[in-house]
């Protein structure tokens, strides 16, 4: 084996950046946001005083914390075209892109994490909030949305980007469903180029700095909540 070669990685840039990072970053950013308000509605369903809405919400958020991530991959993956052949009457499985698959799969098992994290940040805001606003003539979904949601926010916004930052990581799984994510375009180089040690060594010190740089983003924040709370 020859020495460790920069070049390999330098001319693969564009590719292993503006394609793999491009997807992961993109897949990170819509499946947080999806999971957050599918695990603020399940959070609110746990919640409720309804025992069937609620045991219906717990009982999705056990199952998906039990099983494998990867399983869960697969699962939707081949569940996921049969549902919206379902859901249109086509009648037949709807040939669904390996993006919105993905896109689903982690909007749906991240939702049963952020379920319990916004549970938390739900039950964190003291009842006498709520009852000011029951008591100022609110409704039930106008106190969670002007009054409770808005303090669970606040107070959970460190541990929602900490589990933003383990679906980053996550996000390398759909190497699984042959995706071109940054793990897979730079798995790509390294079998074509013969250059494992290289790509694998640049894909490792890319997901450490931007996990790191996300994580010290996160301390940061937590401090200035400190000191305005």
């Amino acid at each position: 084996m020859n020495g460790f070669d920069f070049d390999v990685i330098w001319r693969t840039l564009p590719y292993v950046l503006g394609t793999g990072l491009a997807f992961t970053l993109k897949l990170t950013v819509l499946a947080t946001v999806g999971a957050i308000i599918l695990g603020t509605l399940m959070a609110m369903m746990r919640l409720s005083s309804n025992r069937v809405i609620s045991g219906v919400a717990g009982f999705y958020v056990n199952l998906m914390r039990a099983l494998p991530l990867i399983l869960i991959i697969f699962w939707f993956y081949f569940l996921v075209p049969y549902v919206i052949g379902w859901v249109t009457q086509a009648g037949r499985p709807i040939a669904v892109g390996g993006f919105t698959s993905a896109l689903i799969t982690f909007v749906l098992f991240e939702a049963a994490y952020f379920c319990e994290i916004m549970r938390a940040g739900i039950m964190s805001v003291p009842f006498g909030q709520a009852g000011a606003g029951y008591a100022l003539g609110l409704n039930y979904w106008q106190v969670m949305g002007h009054v409770v949601l808005p303090q669970a926010f606040r107070n959970m916004t460190p541990v929602l980007l900490t589990q933003m930052i383990v679906l980053f990581q996550d996000t390398s799984l759909v190497y699984v469903l042959s995706l071109t994510d940054f793990l897979g375009a730079a798995n790509n180089i390294a079998q074509r180029d013969g250059r494992l040690v290289e790509m694998f060594v640049f894909a490792a010190v890319v997901y450490f700095l931007i996990s790191y740089a996300a994580s010290r983003s996160v301390k940061r924040l937590e401090r200035r909540m400190a000191i305005a709370s």
